[in-house]
């Protein structure tokens, strides 16, 4: 915010305050943290004076890395400040004019976390305006409370778990989908932690320190830990292709092998879902286009499913492929009127920070067309209309999805007659969802994940390079592969 070479043409206002604070901590730092974070964020200055101008000066610090562990120490007190909404980088020691002054940086509170007040009094909740600080009235402060109560399940704080529950992995590979989805993003430069703050994936719990959110740990935790805060969470997708065998392939949660979370789930499943969908030839801008209605049908279909789960609920999720439909099962009763979300227009998540963190990768729509959609591109197949059930004894929501035209005829999945070409595209999707979860690989990499020769990946890995999807680094022994 401040050219700190500049510093003198800088005036206290609605964002700056000075504090000279060569006698310690002032004491009304406080209020104005209070006021910064219940209003557009702002720059508290330690070691700065106002001069009879109005411009401000610096003056030396004794002491500024005492300042700031002194400060650190109050601000995680509860007792002190209601919430640290601060991380490390926010606070720092510069010098300006050849003096130490002390930065703090006070972001603009997310809305959950509001009021922010201090001494443990909810009536001493601050504001900034043009003059300074004040105290906010009855009005205020019930806005802001009214505001922050707004919350899914999926917001809670949970205070008696620490980052180290989440896979790492599954946060690389999302920042990384995120990366491509929003190339740019204000968010790319953060630190982990600092993003999954943004994201919603970690909260500041009432001791004023960083916790998971129940949407974090559902989105990116590891099994082991996913039940400990809910007990009955299972994820399940059975494969049932061959009516003699009770299931040709499967995947759960608590297999041990993967994370076993909801983003790495979503994935997995959906690869699986979409491997036998034709996709007709199209070019668009010069690149062969592999993505259709159908597609994009399923993908809205299985987020729906996934973030308006009721995880506390029995059962689990249940995704069921047969040749004749699929099926998409979760735990938790429709929050509006079942005809209302045919309609659409209306959109009440049980998991709405799930869904926005699916949003940000591209995946689920957050109008309330998500629904119609399916029905739509259904229709539009000729393929009889999806059916949706609503049980109560336990409460549970399933989708019925069938591949039998209008006239009863049956369009079964079939993995035994698809083309060269379709088969070649699953593969090179495969190929690029590996290097999604791993940032390079070598051809017997690809080799041992397709079960096939090295030869066919060769091949396979020119058509990428060629398509500018790809890039080869190294010689032809330690040659590796990664995403352009």
């Amino acid at each position: 915010m401040i050219d700190f070479g500049k510093i003198s043409l800088y005036r206290e206002n609605n964002r700056i305050e000075a504090k000279k604070a060569l006698g310690g901590m002032p004491q009304s730092i406080w209020e104005t943290y209070s006021a910064f974070a219940n209003t557009y964020g702002g720059v508290i200055l330690l070691g700065v004076e106002e001069s009879a101008d109005k411009s401000l000066y610096t003056v030396n610090l004794p002491d500024p890395d005492k300042l700031i562990r002194e400060f650190w120490n109050i601000v995680n007190n509860p007792n002190k400040v209601s919430v640290n909404i601060l991380s490390s980088k926010d606070v720092f020691v510069q010098n300006v004019d050849g003096n130490n002054i002390v930065v703090i940086n006070v972001p603009r509170a997310e809305r959950a976390y509001k009021p922010v007040y201090v001494d443990g009094n909810p009536l001493c909740t601050y504001r900034r305006n043009g003059e300074g600080d004040y105290r906010c009235t009855k009005e205020e402060y019930q806005a802001m409370v009214r505001d922050a109560s707004v919350r899914t399940q999926d917001m809670l704080v949970l205070e008696e778990m620490d980052i180290g529950v989440f896979n790492k992995e599954s946060v690389r590979s999302y920042r990384q989908r995120m990366k491509l989805s929003r190339p740019g993003h204000v968010w790319e430069t953060l630190t982990d932690e600092e993003f999954l703050l943004k994201l919603g994936a970690l909260g500041i719990g009432s001791d004023g320190k960083k916790h998971p959110t129940a949407a974090g740990l559902l989105m990116f935790g590891n099994e082991y830990e996913i039940v400990r805060e809910f007990n009955t969470f299972f994820l399940d997708y059975q494969e049932q292709i061959d009516a003699d065998i009770r299931w040709t392939d499967r995947i759960i949660s608590s297999s041990g092998d993967w994370s076993g979370n909801v983003y790495d789930f979503y994935f997995r499943v959906y690869n699986k879902l979409v491997q036998d969908i034709k996709v007709p030839f199209k070019m668009e801008g010069g690149s062969r286009v592999d993505d259709t209605p159908v597609h994009q049908a399923l993908r809205e279909a299985l987020a729906n499913c996934l973030v308006n789960a009721d995880y506390y609920g029995r059962q689990g999720i249940v995704v069921v492929k047969k040749r004749e439909c699929i099926t998409l099962s979760n735990p938790g009763s429709f929050r509006i009127e079942i005809n209302a979300a045919k309609s659409g227009g209306i959109s009440d998540p049980r998991n709405w920070a799930m869904m926005k963190m699916f949003n940000l990768i591209d995946i689920g729509e957050r109008a309330g067309s998500g629904v119609p959609n399916i029905f739509g591109v259904w229709k539009q197949q000729g393929w009889k209309e999806p059916v949706i059930n609503e049980d109560f004894e336990p409460e549970r929501i399933t989708l019925l999805l069938p591949f039998a035209k209008n006239d009863d005829k049956k369009v079964t999945i079939k993995s035994d007659d698809k083309k060269v070409t379709i088969k070649s595209q699953q593969q090179k999707k495969e190929m690029i969802n590996y290097l999604l979860n791993n940032e390079t690989a070598k051809n017997s990499d690809f080799a041992e994940l397709l079960g096939v020769k090295s030869t066919r990946v060769k091949q396979l890995l020119k058509e990428l390079v060629d398509a500018e999807m790809v890039v080869a680094e190294g010689g032809n022994r330690n040659r590796s592969y990664r995403l352009k």
